[in-house]
């Protein structure tokens, strides 16, 4: 397993029933528009030199799209998440199929524990869990004790404003911890290497690699701010996911082999 390797999952027809936590349901959501969102983004990954493998669709579940909730990947191993709402674990089986097949060993949350991967950010040997609508604090320590052995670092972080932690915020590879101010419960958690964005959208990144970001084109003031900072953006429209409380982060899996 070599390079830099996705997983991610075609939007379901049912996209538009996909739940809805801490936003109203208000927008109309587009299913054909989110499928050529979708395909820009994984068009984007690819640009960036990435390769994509493509977990099972789930028709029936709307949310399934969001592929990061499905698992937490750290060194060769993928812990196979137990969403914390009941419509979303059909959707795990599949993700670790496509998991497997990429050579990772397998673990697993179990009852009672919930944990969805949008809950998890890693950065530098820390992973930060955020304890909110969808993870609990069993499945933080069933997660802290399939990592520590890797030598991860634990930690969990309380989440109230937003529906998963990297809602609120994300990483950039210097490892300074980018989000939306209004929508952390306490960026003190991070100490001096939290920055607030000026907008929402911004909170989130995905790494690409060589010094470029992926992010949503709903922040050009954040882009900015990463381009002063010597970062390469590339930016993409992922409205129709937005309104879902979707960001970058939620439509693959990133596996570095």
């Amino acid at each position: 397993m070599h390079g830099r390797h996705a997983l991610v999952r075609r939007p379901s027809p049912r996209l538009a029933d996909g739940l809805v936590t801490h936003i109203d349901r208000s927008e109309h959501v587009d299913v054909e528009l989110a499928q050529h969102q979708w395909d820009g983004y994984v068009s984007a990954l690819h640009d960036a030199g990435w390769t994509t493998h493509e977990v099972t669709p789930a028709p029936d579940c709307p949310d399934s799209v969001f592929v990061e909730d499905t698992m937490v990947v750290y060194g060769d191993l993928a812990v196979i998440s137990r969403p914390g709402a009941d419509e979303r674990k059909p959707e795990t089986e599949a993700a670790e199929d496509a998991v497997r097949a990429r050579g990772y060993r397998i673990a697993r949350i179990e009852a009672p524990g919930t944990l969805d991967g949008g809950d998890v950010l890693k950065h530098g040997g820390r992973v930060w869990v955020g304890l909110g609508g969808r993870t609990n604090a069993d499945g933080a320590r069933q997660l802290a004790a399939h990592l520590e052995p890797l030598g991860a670092h634990v930690i969990p972080v309380p989440l109230t404003k937003v529906l998963h932690l990297k809602s609120a915020v994300t990483a950039l590879p210097d490892g300074t911890v980018i989000g939306y101010e209004p929508l952390v419960d306490d960026p003190t958690v991070w100490g001096d290497r939290f920055l607030a964005v000026p907008e929402e959208p911004g909170a989130h990144v995905v790494l690409l690699g060589d010094g470029a970001l992926l992010m949503s084109s709903a922040a050009p003031a954040t882009a900015d701010l990463f381009r002063r900072r010597g970062y390469r953006v590339v930016a993409v429209d992922i409205s129709e996911y937005e309104k879902l409380e979707g960001c970058v982060t939620c439509l693959s899996v990133r596996l570095r082999g």
